[in-house]
């Protein structure tokens, strides 16, 4: 019985231990500079309602692959992960286990992780007293706090209520300093997935007035929550002082305003109640009061009350319904951009079909004008109107119709035209009678003109179809028998004949242009799809070899890839037939003479598309495909300006033969990297050299040479020049001229040293492409790079 005993109180001890290591949780609710918090620990106030520590959205925990890892607070006791606040909302961590959340040596609570020199998040405190007693405490209330040492009757140097996100919970707050002027915002999370800050907040009223209102982008205030009663908001008789139970309110209201500060709270007198008020994703204010009897959340309030009502909730050129739902339908002439991230969320909105014919150089376009489309039952007409003088809806038309700018125009007595994108139409409400002519592409739109000259033709045509019925039906067969020489390949691609493209190409007389490996060639299908076709040239394969590449080509698809449509392979002749992009090649518009000016905003998101694509390229597909000719002539821009890396799938058609394509880059200096010269073996690596280089031309609006041609200075090479400058923070001042100053700096510095970085000598300095978009979306720190040591050469042979 003893040795029993003695045996069971080992084991105890063994288990207790290995409890110990298996869950490594801080069981207090206070971080030290000696204890910091990492991987799966957690801090969990002092009742255990609250916990914090590292965790992943429960949209990217339920099964996506994208790592992304924060820092947050959130309900300890409940089965629904419900975050209530977020520390590095901007910058996410991809591993927690090798990255921390301490209290650093000046006192501030900060994340590190490892490898990074500088903490991916701080509480910033300035004018701190270091003190090495200094400690981070999670309170009952949800409240993170940093005191001077761990007196919990301690005044807080700083506390997470001062830096809400998108919650505001009982306790906190919510107004303005009057003697710091600081006033608090809660801000939406981009998607429930991603609780980076979105387009909504919710402030109190900046004018003055005791209410609080919301915002899109910051600017636009689209609901207000209306005047404070003394025992309610005008707005909102929900939120009443007496929590809707003067006998016995469980949660009470407050409005304080004096001299020094001017605040919104509200507090709970139950503490089992769990209640919280949050800016919703589609830019709503919600209260959310947690029941137990269902284990859920139960919507209390939301403001504004129809989803309609929030600016831009369906984006531009879109119309909001809402019955029981809400509905985002695109305008006529519209579809819907590809940059909505998720069905809920529709705010990219709609883009246009067809570009507008207005002030196009093609002249076929130009003797078809551009007109417009009436849309009827509009509730309130889009901001930003600007009135003319035309005194009759004729006038109206003309004045936005001779202006390439003019987006729509509506008469009532007064005309109005807009100049920007059309957003928050709706036709939810039937007292409304509003018109608003939305312009259009000709060919968007029937022309009854058109209609009549047709319908007389068709006369004369049934007429010559009773004289000449044989010559009709021999005709009809002809033709029947050209459509059906056209089949689906694989489901999917079309096999073309080439007396078929000799002849939607008009004997290929359209040339677009030309590349490495052939000619490319404007065609039309069925008199309305405008297709490119690229005729191949030199290409060794046989057919069957070709197939099977083709093929697989085909089956990739990604938005910032262009579509292969279809193919032709008869004998010696090579052709793929690709969707046409209305704005040519990226090369057209940075180097070109004349044209609109791309501004940083598009330059920027254009170099994103593009590592996208590539990063899809090397890292989606199958097998990685290395692409070996990145330069802008291969990046094509569609009707939105949205990139294409082209001519992707020619290094996979032309095998191993790689001399071919090094030949094709030495012929266009400056995107060639080193290994290839080098002999060193050739990974996607060297499509990230060609990137950084392509993106120096991006930022500079020049090829790279360029500078150096028009000074006769190898110093000023383009590439060198920004290497040199990025430690002075100067960089700005090698932006394209043409741009005058006007881009984001912190995204000029960030793209100027990714480029240098995707230039580095060694190909395992450089970044991958997926490491390229993380660093363009602001999601992944980067560092100072180091000048490659070929540059370093290359300016030392000015000396």
């Amino acid at each position: 019985m003893v040795t029993y005993r003695f045996y069971s109180c080992i084991l105890s001890m063994i288990i207790l231990v290995l409890s110990f290591h298996e869950s490594p949780l801080h069981a207090a609710d206070t971080l030290t500079a000696n204890q910091p918090l990492s991987g799966n620990q957690k801090l969990v106030s002092q009742d255990g309602k609250f916990a914090l520590g590292f965790f992943q959205p429960a949209g990217i925990a339920a099964g996506g692959s994208s790592g992304k890892w924060y820092i947050g607070i959130w309900y300890n006791k409940i089965p629904v992960q419900t975050v209530v606040w977020v520390a590095n909302r901007g910058t996410p961590i991809y591993d927690p286990a090798s990255s921390n959340l301490t209290i650093s040596a000046d006192g501030n609570l900060v994340l590190l992780v490892k490898h990074l020199k500088i903490p991916v998040w701080s509480s910033n405190i300035t004018n701190n007293t270091v003190n090495n007693s200094t400690v981070a405490v999670l309170l009952d209330t949800g409240n993170l706090v940093i005191r001077q040492d761990s007196n919990t009757s301690s005044n807080a140097i700083w506390q997470s209520f001062d830096h809400l996100t998108d919650t505001l919970l009982p306790g906190c707050k919510f107004g303005r300093n009057k003697v710091t002027g600081v006033t608090k915002h809660q801000i939406s999370w981009k998607e429930p997935s991603d609780p980076s800050p979105g387009m909504f907040s919710l402030q109190l009223d900046l004018n003055g007035a005791n209410q609080y209102t919301l915002l899109w982008n910051n600017s636009v205030e689209y609901w207000a929550s209306g005047n404070w009663t003394g025992n309610s908001f005008a707005g909102t008789p929900e939120m009443s002082a007496s929590g809707g139970d003067t006998n016995n309110p469980r949660y009470t209201y407050q409005f304080i305003d004096n001299d020094q500060e001017a605040y919104f709270m509200y507090s709970v007198k139950d503490d089992a109640l769990l209640i919280r008020n949050v800016v919703d994703v589609l830019g709503q204010s919600q209260t959310w009061v947690w029941v137990d009897a269902v284990q859920a959340w139960l919507l209390y309030f939301s403001g504004p009350k129809s989803k309609c009502s929030v600016y831009g909730i369906c984006g531009a050129y879109s119309k909001c319904s809402e019955d029981t739902v809400l509905s985002c339908t695109c305008l006529k002439g519209f579809s819907e951009n590809p940059t909505n991230r998720n069905p809920g969320n529709r705010t990219a909105g709609c883009r246009r079909n067809v570009p507008l014919q207005c002030g196009s150089s093609d002249s076929s376009k130009a003797k078809d004008p551009d007109r417009f489309y009436m849309m009827s039952g509009v509730n309130q007409l889009p901001d930003d109107a600007q009135g003319t003088n035309a005194t009759n809806i004729n006038d109206c038309e003309s004045a936005c119709l001779n202006n390439c700018s003019c987006t729509a125009y509506h008469f009532n007595g007064t005309c109005l035209l807009w100049y920007s994108d059309i957003v928050n139409l709706r036709d939810d409400i039937d007292d409304v009678v509003h018109n608003i002519f939305i312009r259009l592409a000709a060919s968007e739109l029937p022309d009854s003109r058109r209609d009549k000259h047709w319908l007389i033709i068709g006369i004369i045509i049934v007429g010559l179809t009773v004289v000449s019925t044989g010559a009709a039906i021999l005709y009809f067969l002809h033709v029947r028998r050209r459509i059906h020489s056209i089949y689906c390949a694989d489901g999917s691609l079309v096999n073309f004949r080439y007396s078929d493209l000799q002849l939607i190409t008009r004997n290929f007389t359209k040339r677009l242009g030309a590349g490495s490996f052939g000619s490319v060639f404007k065609g039309t299908i069925s008199g309305a799809t405008t297709v490119a076709v690229k005729r191949l040239e030199g290409l060794r394969q046989g057919e069957k070899e070709f197939r099977a590449e083709v093929s697989t080509i085909g089956n990739i698809h990604h938005i910032n890839l262009i579509q292969l449509l279809g193919f032709c392979c008869r004998g010696s002749k090579r052709l793929l037939v690709y969707e046409y992009m209305p704005n040519g090649s990226l090369d057209q518009h940075l180097f070109g003479k004349s044209g609109p000016t791309l501004s940083w905003s598009t330059r920027y998101h254009i170099a994103m598309g593009i590592a996208k694509g590539l990063a899809y390229l090397h890292e989606g597909c199958r097998d990685c495909i290395m692409h070996c000719d990145i330069k802008p002539q291969n990046i094509l821009l569609d009707a939105s300006f949205v990139p294409k890396v082209a001519d992707f799938g020619l290094a996979k058609l032309i095998g191993h033969d790689f001399s071919r394509v090094l030949t094709s880059m030495r012929g266009t200096l400056g995107y060639l990297a080193p290994e290839w010269l080098s002999g060193q073996a050739i990974t996607s690596k060297a499509d990230v050299f060609s990137y950084g280089m392509m993106l120096f031309e991006i930022i500079s609006g020049k090829r790279n040479m360029e500078h150096e041609a028009s000074t006769g200075s190898p110093g000023d090479f383009f590439p060198l020049l920004i290497a040199e400058e990025l430690p002075k923070g100067e960089v700005c001042t090698l932006l394209d001229p043409k741009l005058a100053g006007d881009a984001n700096p912190k995204e000029v510095d960030r793209a100027c040293k990714l480029a240098c970085w995707c230039i580095q000598n060694h190909p395992d300095r450089r970044p991958s492409m997926r490491e390229v978009v993380q660093i363009l979306e602001g999601l992944k720190p980067v560092e100072m790079p180091p000048i490659p040591r070929y540059l370093q050469l290359f300016g030392d042979s000015e000396d």
